[in-house]
């Protein structure tokens, strides 16, 4: 069974006020005519302390944005660059939201409440900084089910529907306004190093290593590594140790991100913004999410590979503040904590013990072959063979010397798995845009809830907890 989120007092700490006047700007909120609570996070606002808010109270912080108390004394839009399809754009930064707060959690890690759809900023050139109803309910599923999956994402927090119509180009228009506040460990992404180093603010560079590294502390270099004193290069070995289990837990979640930019990767390993996401309807590695990604260079199966260049851009940013033979060293640690990542993950979704990485790695070939030659999509996979139930074939073969989990949670016995897939999601979409029906949306959050206590606790990454 999973355990809930510690329940904690509610601790304001915004420590990101170290480093504002060059990593942020103060913004206000846009001014909205409506203010219709959709979804208030009943897990998650008691571990930050805000369980005791009335809805309308709610309503003012995640809303109106009435501060906190004790808090940020304005919302900050984050600077950042980053590589957008390989290509360098430094014009970008946070066009549609901000940093609103920062407090501690009961394991008293530091922990950001940021936004989407909160209006314009210095960084929304010439978009009206909204967001769709739809992707905030997108944006609801998706989080939803990854934590259930045991990805570590960023929890949508709460959504609010703002009463505005808004002009898309890729939904119906006219269409419906939200605005979205998550809860995350961070919003310090690749990109934002990369800004300072091409601006060649070092001193600025080292201040925000040694943030990262205090605020974010993950386990120590190995102890052979080279250079492994130096704070830039622990930081790499961390961002590579975390972001590797971030790759295998989106293989092994059947899960594609569509857009793995370099400001869409936060150091933490902390997935976040989610916007033409999907999970696979069958194990096809050269599936993509994204209408735009023409040539599939974030299809599913490129995903680890996509995240491995992202950290190279990271090293290549702290080479401004430290020597390369370790940040080099770190940065080749990625395919040897990739591949313990996802013998891991893999045999915790099939609910088996690990035998070790040589001997986990030829089940993971055997489940793949499996899934291809069944036409079967993963979360199928994963449900039919839980704790080597149902095999058949080579793959019984590769089950057959694995000790099985207990697999006694009810969920097991259902007559099929919970899913994710573009018809359902689609499907639940419009029960609220014809008929105003969030009961579809509200059962499902539960199912999948469900599902995750069955899963129970996902395997420790190497980094930061989820």
């Amino acid at each position: 069974m999973r355990a809930e989120p510690q329940a904690a007092p509610y601790r304001a700490d915004p420590q990101i006020l170290s480093l504002a006047e060059w990593l942020a700007d103060p913004v206000d909120p846009a001014r909205f005519p409506l203010h219709e609570l959709r979804f208030r996070n009943g897990l998650w606002d008691k571990a930050v302390g805000l369980e005791s808010l009335s809805d309308e109270q709610w309503i003012a912080h995640f809303g109106r944005f009435e501060l906190l108390p004790d808090n940020l004394p304005r919302p900050l839009a984050l600077r950042y660059h980053g590589h957008q399809f390989r290509v360098y754009n430094p014009e970008i930064g946070d066009g549609r939201g901000f940093t609103f707060a920062q407090l501690r959690d009961g394991a008293n890690r530091l922990l950001d409440l940021g936004t989407k759809g909160s209006g314009r900023t210095p960084y929304s050139r010439t978009a009206d900084g909204r967001l769709t109803l739809k992707g905030a309910v997108r944006e609801i599923l998706a989080t939803e089910m990854l934590e259930a999956l045991g990805v570590n994402t960023s929890k949508t927090f709460s959504v609010i529907e703002t009463g505005e119509e808004l002009e898309r180009g890729d939904e119906p228009s006219p269409t419906r306004s939200a605005v979205l506040v998550r809860l995350s460990h961070s919003h310090i992404r690749i990109g934002t190093f990369q800004r300072l180093a091409v601006l060649g603010e070092d001193e600025h560079m080292r201040q925000l290593v040694d943030y990262c590294l205090a605020q974010f502390p993950g386990p120590p270099p190995p102890v052979d590594a080279p250079g492994r004193d130096e704070p830039a290069a622990s930081l790499l070995h961390q961002a590579v140790e975390r972001l590797a289990d971030l790759a295998a837990s989106y293989m092994a979640a059947g899960f594609v991100h569509g857009v793995l930019n370099s400001d869409n990767m936060n150091v933490t390993g902390e997935s976040f913004d989610y916007g033409p996401w999907r999970w696979l309807p069958t194990w096809e590695p050269s599936f993509t999410a994204a209408y735009f990604d023409q040539t599939g260079l974030y299809a599913f199966g490129r995903q680890p590979e996509a995240i491995r260049w992202n950290l190279g851009q990271l090293g290549v940013a702290l080479r401004r503040v430290c020597e390369a033979e370790p940040l080099v060293a770190a940065f080749n640690r990625f395919g040897e904590c990739y591949t313990a990542a996802m013998t891991r993950r893999f045999c915790w979704r099939l609910g088996i013990v690990s035998r070790g990485i040589e001997t986990d790695s030829g089940l993971i070939a055997a489940a793949e072959k499996a899934m291809r030659e069944g036409n079967l999509g993963p979360d199928d996979f994963f449900f039919r063979h839980r704790a080597g139930r149902g095999a058949s074939g080579p793959i019984a073969e590769a089950l057959a010397s694995y000790e099985a989990v207990a697999a006694d949670h009810p969920y097991w016995s259902d007559p099929a798995p919970q899913s994710m897939l573009i018809d359902e999601v689609e499907a639940i979409w419009s029960a609220i845009a014809e008929r105003d029906d969030w009961q579809p949306l509200v059962d499902k959050v539960a199912a999948v809830r469900r599902m995750g206590d069955a899963l129970g606790e996902p395997p420790a990454p190497a980094g930061l907890a989820a």
